[in-house]
């Protein structure tokens, strides 16, 4: 099975990314928007994706293709995205095909990033545990690369929309020793890439920081 080929955090920043079938546009990789069964809104916030693949345009050598790209776990093009996002209120549920497929996907190298708008943890996690019996979900300590490269958040996640009190929450599954599923929980990242909800600018920023912070790593780990 193919896997991801990835180059260093130095040259990431200092060079286009190519990713061999990562996006619709030559030279630039894509950010999937996984669509999942269940009820959950998966394609709540459209202009997110699009918001934060301008910014890394902007801010980065990053190249991101600005056109949102969505599959299903069971689409034949799973495999030429490296970054699958997923986000939602409500539940989640995989067939037992898609539970398969998204292991093999995780196995093979490709990172997910999971973002709760409210309502998704209890039944994510009761998938996630289908995908990986035995393995789970650990809160990433405050020093892990993700939360500082390239922009730093010494706290963890920033809380961009206040569902819980108490502070957010950063989780991680590994497979393999890797980082694969990266989940926030109480911080609500992806608010900020939207304009809908009309955030102030300082937390917007915050978003949009962090999630760049998250693609950065996706390419480079």
């Amino acid at each position: 099975m193919t896997r991801f080929r990835r180059r260093g955090a130095l040259a990431l920043l200092a060079g286009t990314m190519l990713l061999a079938g990562a996006a619709e546009v030559p030279g630039r990789i894509a950010i999937a928007r996984l669509k999942y069964q269940g009820g959950g809104d998966w394609y709540n916030d459209p202009d997110a994706v699009p918001n934060l693949a301008r910014e890394l345009n902007r801010r980065t050598n990053i190249r991101v293709a600005e056109e949102e790209v969505q599959v299903s776990l069971t689409d034949d093009r799973l495999y030429g995205y490296p970054l699958l996002f997923m986000t939602g209120h409500g539940n989640v549920r995989f067939t037992d095909e898609e539970v398969a497929r998204l292991r093999r996907f995780l196995e093979a190298g490709g990172f997910l990033y999971v973002d709760d708008d409210y309502g998704l943890d209890e039944s994510f996690r009761g998938e996630l545990a289908r995908v990986f019996p035995g393995n789970e979900l650990v809160e990433l300590p405050f020093d892990h690369d993700i939360y500082h490269e390239p922009f730093d958040f010494p706290s963890g996640p920033p809380k961009i929309h206040e569902h819980y009190e108490g502070a957010p929450r950063g989780f991680g599954l590994y497979v393999g020793g890797r980082l694969a599923v990266y989940y926030t929980w109480n911080s609500n990242v992806s608010d900020g890439w939207t304009t809908a909800h009309k955030d102030p600018p300082e937390v917007r920023e915050q978003g949009l920081r962090m999630g760049m912070n998250i693609v950065a790593y996706c390419l480079t780990h």
